[in-house]
């Protein structure tokens, strides 16, 4: 399994934009094999900061639901709220492998 963790710098203003966007995203990653584990909000402290995460079985698998970005127009549709929005002003994404407890 492979997770991806989304760290975003996002406009406090445009939360509700966000959480469209946010919405949208689970969804699709979902529809395209992905577990998404969820997007972290702000509550207290840092306004600015939310964070997703979402699993595929593997590397390739996650390879295969790439190329969908900027081409199905589900996905495009995504990014639109995201970019006529101005919610997101930064993000960065991390690669992560989870470390399971033993029995």
């Amino acid at each position: 399994m492979i997770t991806c963790v989304v760290h975003y710098t996002i406009d406090p203003a445009q939360i509700e934009a966000f959480e469209r966007f946010a919405r949208t995203w689970m969804r699709l990653v979902a529809r395209h094999g992905g577990v998404h584990h969820g997007y972290f909000l702000p509550a207290e402290g840092a306004s600015d900061r939310a964070e997703a995460l979402f699993s595929f079985e593997s590397l390739a698998a996650y390879e295969q639901y790439r190329p969908r970005f900027g081409v199905d127009p589900e996905f495009v549709a995504a990014d639109r709220i995201r970019d006529e929005s101005g919610c997101v002003l930064r993000y960065e994404r991390t690669f992560m492998r989870p470390l399971l407890p033993t029995d």
